[in-house]
């Protein structure tokens, strides 16, 4: 039996293998489930959820819809105890690969190719970066800073300014590029200078 432990690092060295350039990002929320996996690509994002021998199909329906709302492409990462109906289980979409035991090691099989996505969500794919990264889309694409403006405007103004061909790639290199470190440093400087701005905007 593979658990999902087991499953994790090569299924990374799989991926790597079969895409080249990715980078992954592991349990990442979007809306109240939790994506396993994260592969960002070159120009698009891919959730994996992973159900090995020892899942159950039980929250399965809700992650699909939240998967749906936020990456281009979808996958499930199947155990053998699933693989033969697993597919009655995603949309026609969703693109499957399945896991088993060879020889002792895991060894995955990409049964269906996953389709593009009907049903992202681009407000919600946007939100998965933070406002400094925000930021550095709206000073590519020269767009007013909004410093005093709410993330979810500032979100509405790209999507209304950047066409869509264009932020494929913008978000994947943001998120190629992000520093856990750095950001999180970044992210108290804004909300520092923010605090400071109302403060003033109060006192004048």
């Amino acid at each position: 039996m593979l658990y999902d432990k087991d499953i994790r690092e090569p299924l990374f060295d799989f991926l790597e293998e079969k895409y080249g350039k990715i980078r992954i990002i592991e349990e990442k929320s979007v809306g109240r489930s939790r994506a396993d996996v994260v592969m960002v690509l070159p120009e698009s994002l891919c959730g994996l959820e992973i159900k090995s021998d020892a899942d159950t199909y039980a929250r399965l329906s809700r992650q699909v819809r939240d998967y749906n709302q936020y990456f281009d492409y979808n996958y499930i990462v199947a155990g053998t105890k699933h693989a033969h109906h697993v597919e009655e289980h995603v949309p026609d979409w969703w693109g499957i690969i399945t896991v088993e035991l060879e020889e002792g090691r895991p060894d995955f099989y990409l049964l269906r190719k996953a389709g593009e996505n009907p049903k992202v969500n681009w407000k919600r794919k946007l939100g998965l970066l933070w406002r400094p990264e925000l930021a550095r889309i709206q000073e590519k694409n020269s767009l007013p800073k909004y410093r005093q403006k709410s993330k979810d405007f500032v979100i509405e103004k790209i999507l209304l300014k950047v066409p869509g061909e264009r932020l494929y790639r913008q978000i994947s290199d943001e998120l190629f590029e992000r520093d856990y470190t750095e950001i999180e440093e970044n992210i108290r400087a804004y909300k520092k200078e923010a605090l400071l701005r109302r403060l003033q905007k109060k006192g004048g």
